[in-house]
């Protein structure tokens, strides 16, 4: 590898406010720019990059190889990162590089481009695998290069046409929809996550649009996807893409608590996330932390670690709670009686109890009635609502009946 000094720009909502510098050895650092140091009015970035005192950070530390955690966020992880990174010619942990190369579509408001304009060096590209330039000009291969939502699905921005259906972009740049393509392992989870998010939707939670769409109607697939076992696939509009352009800045709770993504389950809780809402954002946002916690508990969704958590900056400087994403009744395909975080001294479902609710108000320092009234109120909407829609729903009894024995594992269930 190359011991060439390598820069990329990092831009917030289109102004520069920052540098990432790689060294020799494949160490990197970010560093923030003067000019936003110096505005106090600078749009937020990050929570991580805020001292308990609110004051900046601005000292920080070298990394190797991997990115700093809230740059390592931004990528995609799994099955997903190894497809763009073989498509780009990039190993998948060399990740100052697979940022490089994704960088124009990354979550929210946030881009990163290579300060001298420059495309990947020569020698990395060399050293990666790639026999030639002509091969990085491959359209299938261009297609790819800029797609970067984190997440282990495959899962890729895309825009409506104008005749309804849905279209990937050549370069993955200013999608407004990400397309959420079946599961190679388990079946109906585009239906099961769509059911759910649905669900969420009529017990009042913030939850984009969703779409069951065919496969076979999406243009611009990229290659080497493999034989997909179904045909249906979920779209959901993207929050922080909004219809007239404008973008929103994200950040998931790994970021906020400076996790890299291996950690997502581990080093915070479900505790620690409502102590950071209850301190940094609005009442009613601690009140959809907790409808949202209950209900994926009353589903059995075991997946909602701390990428699944999310804040946007719509006012460019609070964050707020963002709208619901990924909402699915994992139970139907892997039986487990925990869920993906602690709630407060448990992860077990058996154990989330109206005390085990006071223990986490008591611990986030939120007051315990307002807890309880969420909660309960959450409980009461959703067995009226699930028995109601059960049926209308496109579920198969497989993940009708997961939800029943869930619903019978949890104590809140009963209230």
């Amino acid at each position: 590898m190359s011991d060439a000094v390598s820069v990329l720009e990092v831009l917030l909502h289109g102004q520069g406010i920052g540098t990432l510098t790689r060294t020799a050895g494949d160490t990197t650092l970010f560093a923030f720019n003067s000019r936003y140091i110096a505005d106090e009015a600078r749009p937020a970035l990050s929570l991580s990059f805020k001292t308990r005192e609110g004051v900046l950070r601005t000292e920080l530390q070298p990394y190797r190889t991997h990115l700093m955690p809230f740059f390592s966020n931004l990528l995609p992880e799994g099955h997903l990162r190894q497809y763009l990174a073989e498509r780009g010619d990039v190993h998948p942990d060399r990740e100052f590089f697979l940022l490089w190369l994704l960088g124009e579509d990354l979550p929210g408001a946030l881009r990163v481009r290579p300060a001298e304009r420059d495309v990947l060096p020569p020698a990395y590209a060399r050293e990666a695998g790639a026999e030639s330039d002509g091969a990085r000009a491959d359209p299938a291969a261009s297609q790819a290069l800029r797609f970067s939502l984190p997440g282990v699905q495959l899962k890729f921005s895309a825009i409506t046409k104008a005749t309804g259906g849905l279209t990937i972009p050549a370069r993955g740049v200013g999608g407004s929809w990400i397309v959420k393509l079946p599961s190679g392992r388990y079946a109906g989870v585009p239906r099961n996550e769509y059911s759910m998010m649905t669900l969420a939707s009529k017990l009042g939670m913030s939850v984009p649009r969703v779409e069951l769409v065919d496969v076979r109607e999406i243009e611009n697939l990229p290659s080497g996807l493999g034989q997909l076992r179904e045909h249906e696939a979920l779209a959901v509009e993207r929050f922080d893409h909004l219809p007239d352009g404008a973008q929103v800045h994200t950040e998931d709770f790994a970021q906020v608590f400076d996790l890299y993504p291996a950690n997502k389950y581990e080093k915070a809780s479900s505790t620690t996330i409502a102590q950071v809402l209850g301190i940094e954002t609005l009442q009613e946002d601690v009140q959809e932390f907790i409808r949202r916690l209950v209900f994926n508990a009353l589903i059995g969704n075991s997946d909602m670690h701390v990428k699944n958590w999310s804040l946007t900056y719509p006012d460019r400087k609070r964050p707020r709670l963002s709208p619901a994403y990924d909402f699915v009744s994992t139970t139907a395909y892997a039986p487990d009686e925990t869920s993906g975080l602690k709630f407060s001294r448990s992860k077990y479902y058996k154990d989330l109890t109206l005390d085990e609710l006071a223990h986490m108000a008591n611990r986030a320092n939120l007051p315990e009635q307002l807890v309880f009234n969420a909660a309960q109120e959450t409980v009461q909407r959703f067995h009226q609502v699930w028995s109601q829609e059960r049926s209308n729903l496109p579920l198969s009894r497989d993940v009708i009946q997961a939800v029943e024995r869930q619903l019978s594992l949890v104590p809140l269930a009963r209230l």
